[in-house]
This record gives structure tokens, sequence and C-alpha cells, in this order.
């Protein structure tokens, strides 16, 4: 599991339960099933008509990377890697490199460095390296911008909620009975809005983010590294050139 996600997804919850009871209040109070569906219910609708259902699903299937433990290699590791592939290419020839391939456990490396040794000429491996690149973040933007969507929406679909909450609370003035249920509908509802947004959608969003920077830091530096290769250049001035464009010692 990935601890940051997980610790911060609850630490911000709990925070919020441990102040209520700090009030003097019970947790159950904020457990109003009318509120939670005008605001969810209405938040997921808005973001459905503004995406297709596969742009939804894909968004959500994502979240394996806010959560799951990321199992990418250190760009370290690559860069290491790059380099024993340049030095085998350098010394037998980048066909020679072939009996490695079983070894590569990053896929788009592997996948490239495969279509190096088969021959690809290095101009277009090099525009397709490029454009995998720039579909795989257009990708990922989509599912950060779904959830900096639905979190756009979810105060004003809390203000809806209190809104909704305060008539029915108009309506009935003449029945103190009633009064208390629709003052919390409007106070939960503007909670769970606010609430959703800026504990769980935003940084959602955000973690998607710095996530797609890490992964596509990696492709690049893979993709000028089998440039590099395919071009001949000597394995220490490549590292060297590696080591440039990443964020390691």
């Amino acid at each position: 599991m990935n601890r940051s996600g997980i610790l911060g997804l609850i630490t911000g919850i709990a925070a919020i339960l441990f102040g209520i009871v700090l009030e003097g209040g019970r947790v159950s109070f904020i457990l109003q099933p009318a509120a939670a569906m005008i605001v969810f219910g209405g938040t997921f609708g808005a973001t459905l008509l503004s995406y297709s259902v596969r742009d939804i699903l894909d968004a959500t299937l994502s979240l394996k990377t806010v959560f799951l433990k990321n199992s990418n290699p250190s760009l370290y590791q690559i860069i290491e890697e790059l380099i024993l592939i340049s030095t085998m290419a350098r010394k037998k020839g980048l066909v020679s490199v072939e009996s490695y391939l079983s070894n590569i456990k990053e896929p788009f490396l592997k996948r490239m460095v495969g279509l190096a040794v088969d021959g690809m000429p290095p101009g277009f491996l090099k525009e397709v390296m490029n454009e995998e690149i720039s579909t795989f973040e257009e990708k990922k933007i989509k599912h950060a911008q779904i959830f900096e969507t639905a979190g756009a929406i979810a105060p004003t679909a809390g203000i809806i909620g209190a809104v909704i909450g305060l008539i029915h609370v108009m309506q009935n003035l003449s029945d103190p009975a009633r009064l208390g249920q629709g003052i919390a509908v409007a106070f939960v509802a503007t909670l769970y809005g606010v609430g959703s947004a800026n504990i769980i959608l935003l940084p959602i969003a955000k973690k998607i983010r710095n996530n797609l920077y890490r992964k596509t830091q990696l492709y690049r530096i893979v993709a000028e590294g089998i440039t590099g290769i395919q071009s001949g250049i000597h394995p220490h001035y490549l590292k060297e050139r590696l080591l440039s464009m990443a964020d390691v010692e």
C-alpha cells in the first residue's frame, strides 16, 4: 500500500471526526442520508455529464496509483540499466542486447529497447517514444481533471443541499419538531461538499499529477538513453547526460 496516500486520507477524515468529538458532539450527528444523496449523487451526476463513462471508469482505476505501493524502479536504477545496455551495444553491437531483454522489468524500457534491437530507424523510434509519452500524459492529465472537476462541483452540491435544508426549515416553521432535521441537512450537506472536495477529491487529483510527473520523467530518460545508444554515444557521456535529467544525486 502507498503509505502517504492511505495515511493522508485517514488523517484528514480522523481529524474531522475527532474534532467533532472534542466539541462534545457525536459522530452520528453528521450521518445524514439525505445530505449524502444530494451532495455525492449530485457531484457524480454532474461529473458524469462532463465526461464519458469510460473516462470515469479509467479515472477510478487510476486510484491504485494513489493508494497502492509504487512499484516503479528508481530513476537511478533505470539509468544504470540503460548504461549497461549501452555498454553491451558498444562492445558487441545492438543485436547482442536481445538476449538481455528478458531481464528488463520496466515495460516501457523493455518495449523500446526491443524496437531498437529489431532495427527501427532512430528517427522513427524517437517519434514513437515521444508519441507514447504524449499519449500517456494526456490520459493521466484527464484522470486528474476528472477528480478536479468533481472537487469543484462538490462544494456547490453542498450549497444546494444547504439551500434545500433551509427551504425545508422555512416550510416547517410552525412545527419545531421538524426544524432540527432541516437544519442538520443544511449544515451537513455543506460539510460533505467542502470536506470531500478538499480532503479527498482535490488531493487525489494532485497525487495523480505528481505520479505523472515522476513517470514521464522516467519515460523521457528512457527515450534519451535509447536515442543515445542508437547514436553510439560513449556510455560515460550518456550517463552524465541522463543524470542531468534526473532528480538523483
